[in-house]
């Protein structure tokens, strides 16, 4: 049994946003390195989209996401950085979001070429508001589990 796999190496990121209320999800894609750049411009993004209220993005405590340029960047936009404890992915609704493109993009795919790759997986994170909007709403519920009367 032959097994096709691609060769090569080719990186295609996204950093991305997700409104919890509202489903939208906002992204910044590229072919090279996540860096400040790449949050800030995530940043401005969601500063665009012009809310009447105020905004907090939560983000992994990644040393990108935390440096100087990137709270400045965040300032001047007037949006709250509310930064995860480590090793705590499953409080953030992004991985839950991420987790769903790659059972839907990834798993079991094989790809010609990594422009049909990129394509697939712009697509769904296109179509994530529409066509997987129900998917979405059922998986990035904000129904987390609480411990009520837990003494220590």
């Amino acid at each position: 049994m032959v097994v096709r796999s691609p060769s090569g190496r080719k990186r295609f990121n996204v950093l991305g946003a997700f409104n919890a209320i509202t489903q939208q999800l906002i992204t910044v894609t590229n072919e090279t390195y996540i860096n400040a750049e790449s949050v800030c411009l995530l940043l401005q993004k969601v500063a665009d989209l012009a809310y009447t209220i105020p905004v907090t993005l939560i983000l992994d405590n990644t040393r990108y996401q935390r440096c100087v340029k990137v709270i400045e960047c965040a300032a001047t936009l007037q949006i709250e950085l509310l930064f995860l404890p480590a090793y705590s992915p499953n409080l953030n609704l992004i991985e839950r979001v991420w987790r769903f493109v790659k059972k839907t993009c990834l798993y079991a795919h094989y790809y010609e070429n990594f422009a049909s790759f990129k394509d697939s997986i712009e697509t769904c994170l296109r179509e994530a508001d529409k066509k997987h909007k129900q998917d979405l709403e059922t998986l990035c519920s904000l129904k987390f589990q609480s411990f009520k009367n837990i003494s220590l």
